[in-house]
């Protein structure tokens, strides 16, 4: 499993599969190839769920946005 962590928190969000992570890492923009985080908005997720995001992560990551315009997530691999 991968966990995926608010940035400025350090609250997990939720814990993704590798298929989930696969469709984050295809669909939005990573600065190098070594990058684990990524910066979401409401229209980021938009644009998960048109690309095949499960409605239920794109939930839980709506609900971690809250009100804030946008936020870091970061994703890590579980030992």
């Amino acid at each position: 499993m991968i966990d995926i962590t608010d940035r400025d928190t350090g609250t997990l969000i939720t814990q993704i599969s590798e298929e989930q992570l696969a469709l984050l890492m295809q669909e939005l923009e990573e600065e190098s190839s070594d990058d684990q985080d990524y910066y979401i908005d409401m229209g980021t997720l938009s644009l998960l769920g048109a690309a095949g995001m499960d409605k239920a992560l794109l939930h839980t990551l709506g609900a971690a946005l809250g009100e804030r315009e946008g936020m870091e997530i970061v994703w890590r691999r579980r030992p």
